[in-house]
C-alpha cells in the first residue's frame, strides 16, 4: 500500500489524471499522509468503501465488508497469530479453491505467497477497509508482536533435511519472516546472519551499534542462509563464491527493500541485510540538524552552474542521506539530474539513475563520460575511486555542469589532499571545487531517560575543558530505559565540518600544501571542526561527551 502503488493503480484504472496523481503521490510522500487520507481529503472518494471496492476490481477478488462478520474458530485456527499479525492477515472462509485472506495490504502479492508457504495451504486473496481486518485481527490474535515460541514449536524438526527443501519450509520460512519483523520494528541498519562451528548468530546494527538477538540453533544455519537466498533471487547451490541480491517485501504492512551479500566463511556463508530505509531518502536538507551557516553555505553551492561539491567520511557516517536531500533540493522540472551509484540504494522521482557495473565494464569513469553526452546539468558521482573519474569529474565542472560526490577520508581537509594524491593536476582542484563537508553521525540520548549529569575532569580533559570553560552548561546521559532497550541512546544525528573555498584556501591548494596546513588556514579563516560541532550537540543535551570522543 505504498503511496506510488496506490496512486499507479489508479491512474492505470482511468480514476485520476497524471495531474492528480503528481499531486496525490507528493502530499502522501512530502507530508507523511497515509495515502487513503489523501484520496478523501481530494475529494477522489467520498467513502474509504469505494476506494476497496477499486482495488476488489483490480485484483479480481471478492469485495467484503467485515463490520459484524465473526468467523469460525476452526477457520481463526488456520493462521497462527503470530503470521496473522505479521503478515497483516485474516482468515475469512475456507473452501475448495483454498483460504480466502483478506489483508490489510491486499496490493502486495508477495504476502499472499509466504502465508501460502507458512500455512501450507493455497491463498486466495480478498479485499475488506484495512481497518476492519486489522480490528478482526486484533480481537482475535492480540496485539502482542509474534515471539519466537509462539511461531516456531515446529523448529527442532526443522534442519535434518536438505537446506534448499527446507528453505522453503513452513517455519523457516515463519523464522526468517520473524527476525525481518524484529529488526524492521528496532529500526535496524543491517541483520547478520553469522555462522559458526558450535553456533549461529544473528545481530542486528541500530544506530551503528550491533545487538544480538537469542540465537536459533546451530543446525538450522544452511536452511535460513538458505531461506534468505531464494528471497533475494541468488544462486541457492552456490556457496564458494560472495554473491549479491535484494529483497523487496513487506514487514507489518510497510514496504521493506534490503540489499543482500553473501561471503563464504570456513563454517558456511555469512549474509548481511543492509536495510533501505525510505524515510531517510525523504528527508529534507534542513532537517539534518545543520547550522544555519551550513545550510546557506551548502544550499548555495548545490544551486551554482558549475563545480564539484564533495561530502566525505567512513562508511555509514550518513553521506548518501546527505547527497540524496541535495539532489531532492535540486531536482526542478528545469533541470537534468543524472546519478551514477554502486548500487543504486533509493529511487528517486525525476532523476536519472546508473547503477555501476563493473563485472560488464560499466564503471563510474565510463558512465561519467557517457554522462556528458545526455546534457545534464547536475551530476551525482556515488563514490570517486580513481584518478579517471576525478579527472572527468573536474573535466564536466569545467564545462559547464554542478558535480556532487563522495570520497573516505578522515576530515574535509583532507579530501583536497586525497585528489592531489590520486594524481589530480592542483590548480584544476582549486578551480572547480566549490566545498568540502566532512561528516559523522553520532547516536543522540534517549529522550524518555535523559538526565542530566557532572563529567569528572579526566574525561574533560579529553575533550580539552577545564570545569572553568563550561560556565554552567549541562550535560546529559541516558539511563537506559525499555524504549531505547536499556542503551540510553535512541536514533542518530549528524555533525559537519565544512571547508568552504576561498582565495587563501585555494593559494595553499594550488602550493600543495599538506591537509594539517589547510585545517589549520580553515580553522583561522572560522571552520568549525568536526569535534566542536560535536560539542554544540552535547550543549544541545542531544549527545554525550563519550560519542563525541568515540567519532571525533
Amino acid at each position: 500500500m505504498t503511496p506510488q502503488n496506490v496512486v499507479d493503480m489508479l491512474e492505470t484504472r482511468g480514476v485520476i489524471d497524471s495531474g492528480q496523481a503528481y499531486d496525490l503521490t507528493q502530499d502522501a510522500v512530502h507530508n507523511g499522509k497515509d495515502i487513503l487520507q489523501v484520496l478523501l481529503d481530494y475529494g477522489i472518494f467520498n467513502a474509504e468503501n469505494e476506494f476497496w471496492a477499486v482495488v476488489a476490481e483490480e485484483l479480481g477478488a471478492d469485495h467484503f465488508d467485515l463490520t459484524e462478520y465473526e468467523p469460525p474458530p476452526s477457520v481463526i485456527n488456520i493462521i497462527p497469530s503470530g503470521m496473522a499479525r505479521l503478515y497483516g492477515a485474516f482468515p475469512i472462509t475456507l473452501d475448495g479453491k483454498g483460504l480466502h485472506v483478506a489483508f490489510t495490504d491486499p496490493l502486495n502479492p508477495q504476502l499472499v505467497e509466504d502465508l501460502s508457504f507458512g500455512i501450507g495451504k493455497p491463498v486466495v486473496p480478498v479485499v475488506a477497509q484495512r481497518n476492519q481486518v486489522q480490528n478482526l485481527i486484533d480481537k482475535h490474535y492480540g496485539t502482542a508482536a509474534p515471539s519466537i515460541d509462539d511461531i516456531f514449536g515446529g523448529l527442532s524438526e526443522v534442519g535434518k533435511g536438505s537446506p534448499e527443501v527446507e528453505a522453503n519450509s513452513a517455519p523457516i520460512v515463519k523464522f526468517v519472516d520473524l527476525v525481518m519483523a524484529q529488526a524492521i520494528k528496532e529500526k535496524a541498519s543491517d541483520i547478520h546472519f553469522e555462522p559458526f562451528e558450535h553456533e549461529f548468530k544473528i545481530r542486528y546494527r541500530v544506530d551503528g551499534a550491533l545487538y544480538e538477538m537469542a540465537p536459533p540453533p546451530v543446525h538450522l544455519a544452511n536452511s535460513v542462509i538458505s531461506r534468505i537466498k531464494v528471497m533475494s533471487n541468488m544462486n541457492i547451490a552456490e556457496r564458494r563464491v560472495p554473491q549479491d541480491g535484494r529483497i523487496m517485501t513487506t514487514v507489518g504492512g510497510k514496504p521493506v527493500d534490503m540489499r543482500v551479500n553473501s561471503l563464504p566463511t570456513q563454517h558456511g556463508e555469512s549474509v548481511v541485510l543492509r536495510v533501505l530505509d525510505r524515510s531517510s531518502v525523504n528527508l529534507e536538507l534542513e532537517h539534518l540538524g545543520m547550522s544555519p551557516y551550513l545550510f546557506d553555505y551548502i544550499t548555495d553551492t548545490i544551486n551554482k552552474p558549475n563545480g564539484i561539491f564533495i561530502v566525505t567520511g567512513p562508511t555509514g557516517a550518513g553521506k548518501t542521506t546527505t547527497l540524496y536531500a541535495c539532489l531532492r533540493r535540486i531536482n526542478t522540472i528545469d533541470t537534468k539530474v543524472i546519478t551514477a551509484e554502486d548500487p543504486v540504494e533509493y529511487e528517486l522521482d525525476g532523476i536519472m539513475q546508473v547503477p555501476i557495473n563493473e563485472a560488464v565494464g560499466l564503471t563510474f569513469g565510463k558512465a561519467l563520460r557517457a554522462f556528458l553526452r545526455q546534457d545534464p546539468d547536475r551530476i551525482m558521482v556515488g563514490e570517486m575511486r580513481d584518478v579517471e573519474t576525478a579527472q572527468i569529474a573536474i573535466q564536466a565542472s569545467l564545462t559547464g555542469h554542478l558535480v556532487l560526490s563522495t570520497l573516505h577520508t578522515n576530515d574535509a581537509a583532507g579530501a583536497v589532499t586525497r585528489l592531489v594524491d590520486m594524481g589530480v593536476e592542483p590548480f584544476l582542484v582549486a578551480a572547480t571545487l566549490e566545498g568540502v563537508l566532512a561528516q559523522r553521525l553520532l547516536r543522540t540520548i534517549c529522550k524518555s531517560c535523559r538526565a542530566p549529569y557532572q563529567p569528572n575532569q579526566s574525561i574533560l580533559n579529553q575533550l580539552n575543558l577545564t570545569l572553568g570553560d563550561l560556565g554552567g552548561k549541562s550535560f546529559y546521559t541516558g539511563a537506559g530505559c525499555d524504549k531505547c532497550g536499556g542503551s540510553g541512546y535512541k536514533g542518530r544525528k549528524g555533525i559537519y565540518e565544512l571547508l568552504a573555498m576561498n582565495d587563501p584556501i585555494r593559494d595553499l591548494i594550488i602550493s600543495r600544501a599538506p591537509s594539517l596546513v589547510l585545517k589549520q588556514k580553515a580553522i583561522e579563516l572560522g571552520m568549525q571542526t568536526l569535534r566542536e560541532d560535536g560539542l554544540r550537540s552535547i550543549y544541545d543535551g542531544d549527545t554525550t561527551i563519550e560519542e563525541v570522543l568515540k567519532y571525533t
